[in-house]
């Protein structure tokens, strides 16, 4: 007998005839002998249709008024689930967010899980009920009814099948799967058999619609497997696990993020502290920044970059202003005009190349790149929003995402789920405190790096092209790249590679720099720190708890890359093993290790 969780959408239950077939879907699992909760949505448009009735009332409704106007639609969507049940002959039972048990903090319109209460559900489950529980909601500590913000039924699914131990999370969409881009912008996407957590981090904090990015940190950090499927077609899915139960591949998919903005804190005095005194007040402001990158400063000034939802950027321009006033900065800018092209892959890391291939697909289409950050399984970069959907385009058909062979790797996907197994149930237990806190798995030091400097680069379309192009046929494997916003038409690119071929990098830099009116610079060894965990993006507090330890030991970064998993920085080598000891202290680890 399995435990199965399976969650429907607002446009899997949208009226009573798509109610009555997801009802089905539900009953012939329960027939077959699983254990069954179902997770529901609001139907169709009806979140919209209520916060368009509160608009009507008023321009600036309570937060908490409004999560108790918002659960109603969800409170409806469990009824109606239940009842069609009933109908087709089967036993089941509705329940809201406060009756299941799903106690969050107090943040309304946006809260978090803290714990899961198991009695009241396995209790009906144990009688032969499907519980039809309603997702997007639970209640705080005082009993004030809370909503999870969005793509917060999602969240409820992914866990609860954590705290049920459930053998899969079913997630039914309009889609028949995860795929290599969003298919109704690109007809030409394909839908992957199976990808890893990383992988799908990246993707969902990336911009791509499928999944929210909590549902999927709640899945890697309880070991739920999760398929995605469709609501309408019998397709086999896509199935979301581990990395060394996925297919390796260079790039998996790409992620589009069209409503970016960038704030540019200029002329920032390079000491430490200043990274802090930004994102510390950031984070207080609830703002959780996405790329951010800091070039190497110069004659004592270095630029600070970051991109927000252009929904925040009035907010974060205030704070950002307020903070250079205190450091003594030049200038602030921004752009609001910009989008976010993201490849992902979780074989990156191994394969040569791959930035070379995105930034020369780009310049054949002549889009100029803004801004570049990399991690090890990612590789982003700034455009002019009307070059958005060129861009995808280019960059999809540059690694034939739109012909891989899904039979090979269909078969690949069938062995990975063979080899699926249950997390141990006291390890979960253990870890239902606190449910949807950061977790930082490591701290990582890599002491072998050397980085090179490219400043002076003309701003137009192909040059990053160009360099990666004649580092690819230097054969030198590049790590880390971080390309500043440009300046004065000019732009700043830096890239890490292995510190035994820094002189051919060197040598490669210096021909490409004398081309293009560049000049380079190279440090010979850096300390390159990485911070892996769960949560990086989603929780703003995550680039304080970076940024003040450092400053405290009077340790300057000189990069920094950021991802949905991974943030990376590069500090001086002599400062190597004093930050890994310090920021593993910071995270709650071990300083030993």
């Amino acid at each position: 007998m399995a435990t199965v969780v399976q969650k429907f959408g607002g446009t899997s239950i949208a009226d009573a005839t798509k109610l009555f077939a997801a009802a089905q879907k539900a009953l012939l699992r329960n027939i077959q002998g699983d254990r069954v909760v179902v997770v529901v949505s609001a139907m169709g448009h009806q979140t919209d249709v209520l916060v368009d009735l509160a608009k009507q009332i008023t321009d600036q409704p309570s937060a908490r008024e409004m999560d108790m106007l918002l659960s109603t639609g969800e409170q409806v969507s469990v009824a109606l689930f239940a009842m069609a049940v009933h109908s087709l002959g089967g036993k089941a039972v509705s329940l809201t967010g406060a009756q299941i048990g799903i106690r969050t903090d107090s943040t309304h319109t946006k809260a978090r899980i803290r714990s899961i209460s198991t009695d009241q559900i396995t209790k009906l489950l144990d009688d032969g009920n499907i519980v039809i529980a309603a997702g997007f909601q639970g209640f705080d500590q005082n009993g004030n009814i809370t909503t999870l913000g969005r793509g917060g039924s999602d969240t409820t699914a992914v866990a609860l099948a954590a705290v049920l131990e459930a053998d899969v999370c079913e997630i039914y969409t309009d889609v028949d799967g995860v795929y290599t881009t969003d298919p109704r912008c690109f007809t030409e996407a394909r839908c992957l058999p199976s990808i890893s957590y990383d992988e799908m981090l990246e993707l969902a904090s990336l911009g791509a619609g499928v999944m929210h990015s909590r549902s999927i940190e709640f899945a890697k950090k309880f070991g739920v497997k999760v398929l995605v499927r469709s609501s309408f077609r019998d397709a086999a899915g896509t199935l979301i696990v581990a990395t060394d139960q996925s297919i390796q591949r260079p790039v998996s998919g790409i992620a589009l993020a069209k409503d970016e903005s960038r704030i540019t804190l200029e002329g920032v005095p390079d000491q430490p502290g200043a990274s802090h005194a930004l994102f510390s007040q950031l984070a207080s402001a609830g703002i959780a920044v996405d790329m951010i990158v800091q070039n190497m400063g110069r004659l004592g000034l270095a630029d600070i970059s970051f991109t927000v939802p252009v929904e925040d950027l009035t907010l974060s321009l205030e704070v950002t202003r307020r903070v250079a006033t205190s450091l003594g900065a030049k200038d602030v800018s921004h752009d609001a005009s910009l989008a976010k092209i993201s490849v992902v892959g979780a074989g990156m890391a191994r394969e040569e190349g791959v930035a070379g291939r995105m930034f020369s697909s780009l310049a054949r289409q002549n889009i100029n790149v803004r801004m570049i950050t990399t991690s090890e399984i990612k590789i982003s970069v700034l455009v002019d929003r009307p070059d958005a959907q060129a861009a995808i385009r280019a960059v999809h058909q540059a690694f034939s995402l739109e012909t891989f062979d899904t039979d090979s790797t269909e078969e690949q996907s069938h062995a990975a789920r063979k080899r699926l197994s249950k997390t141990n149930p006291l390890e979960v237990v253990r870890r239902l405190e606190g449910m949807e806190d950061l977790a930082v798995e490591d701290v990582s030091l890599d002491s072998s790096q050397s980085l090179v400097t490219f400043t002076d680069l003309p701003d137009r379309p192909g040059v990053a092209a160009d360099v990666f192009e004649e580092i690819g046929r230097a054969g030198l494997f590049v790590d880390m790249i971080v390309q500043s916003h440009p300046r004065d038409n000019r732009a700043e690119l830096s890239f890490t590679v292995p510190a035994c071929d820094q002189v051919r990098a060197l040598e490669t830099a210096g021909t490409i720099a004398a081309t293009r009116g560049a000049k380079v610079s190279n440090v010979p060894h850096v300390a390159k720190l990485s911070i892996t965990g769960v949560g990086m993006r989603s929780h703003a507090g995550v680039a304080d708890r970076l940024f003040a330890p450092l400053m405290r030991e009077g340790i300057n970064i000189d990069l920094i890359s950021t991802s949905e998993v991974r943030l990376n920085i590069v500090v001086a080598a002599e400062h190597g093993a004093r930050s890994l000891a310090v920021l593993r202290q910071a995270f709650g680890l071990s300083v030993d290790n």
